[in-house]
């Protein structure tokens, strides 16, 4: 079975219960949430999650609950050496955010690694390192951490699969480690999606296809190595509708989740299209 899904919305009344349905409206067995903004740190008690109101709809419909795929907010910059205190609210942070993805049963909480605010690659990757170890040291749940690998605008950190190699093997907790796919950004940072397989072998090579947790499907507004980071509706950039579709139904990433988050089309969501799209695209 194919899980596929994308970003749903997690707002009031409803939140959880609200992003289950959002997701089989659109044909979706998967999908994305953020607990609150992805640019502040809002967030109201997990009380309020109508966790049990949509597990019920779950049951009721064969939604698998490990399909519930959590991104943290972009503001936490584990990289962050320039700012300290930046650094530490990050780790508080985050530490609040995998309770509170355990608190939701889910497995999987995604994690753009950082950015080195000119302090160095290696200075960074230090920092992101010691920010994880904090956080994982002093966690008694099961999530996992997803880096998600990263289109290289600016100082970011994991545009490269060597450098998240760097990160996982020096993580105290790496059973707590896996990594999330981003075809974007894979394809801005140079790699060539064209290649499935090559890719595939190289990805496994650096940091072990049984640590794919999840892969964001998104096509590119830019040509490869670009390193700008502008998604594109599927088959509607450099990428294409063929060499995505590989990834989604590659037999050796068949029980990864997959996740949309291509851009809205005239002020609406194309994910119910998008899918079915993919889905016929075997």
């Amino acid at each position: 079975m194919i899980y596929l899904g994308s970003h749903v919305s997690f707002k009031a009344p409803h939140y959880l219960l609200g992003s289950i349905q959002e997701s089989l409206s659109y044909g979706a067995n998967a999908c994305m949430i953020y607990t609150g903004a992805p640019s502040n740190t809002k967030r109201v008690p997990v009380e309020r999650f109508q966790i049990e109101q949509a597990f019920d709809l779950m049951k009721q419909v064969g939604f698998d609950l490990q399909r519930i795929i959590v991104h943290a907010p972009y503001l936490i910059n584990l990289a962050n050496t320039v700012q300290p205190d930046l650094f530490d609210f990050g780790v508080r942070f985050l530490q609040s955010e995998v309770q509170r993805t355990a608190r939701l049963h889910a497995s999987t909480l995604v994690l753009h690694p950082g950015c080195h605010l000119k302090a160095g690659l290696q200075t960074g990757i230090d920092q992101i390192v010691k920010g994880l170890n904090q956080v994982l040291d002093n966690d008694s749940s099961s999530v996992r951490i997803a880096l998600e690998t990263m289109a290289g605008k600016g100082t970011e950190i994991g545009f490269e699969f060597s450098q998240l190699k760097m990160i996982l093997e020096r993580i105290h907790r790496p059973d707590r480690i896996g990594f999330c796919l981003d075809t974007c950004h894979m394809h801005d940072a140079g790699y060539d999606l064209q290649d499935t397989e090559g890719l595939l072998q190289m990805i496994d090579s650096q940091l072990g296809l049984d640590r794919i947790l999840a892969i964001h499907i998104n096509d590119s507004k830019n040509p490869q190595g670009s390193r700008k980071d502008r998604h594109a509706n599927i088959g509607k950039g450099c990428i294409g509708l063929e060499a995505l579709a590989r990834m989604v139904h590659h037999p050796v990433l068949q029980e990864v989740t997959k996740i949309l988050e291509t851009p809205y089309i005239e002020k609406r969501p194309p994910y119910k299209e998008e899918i079915a799209l993919l889905r016929k695209s075997a």
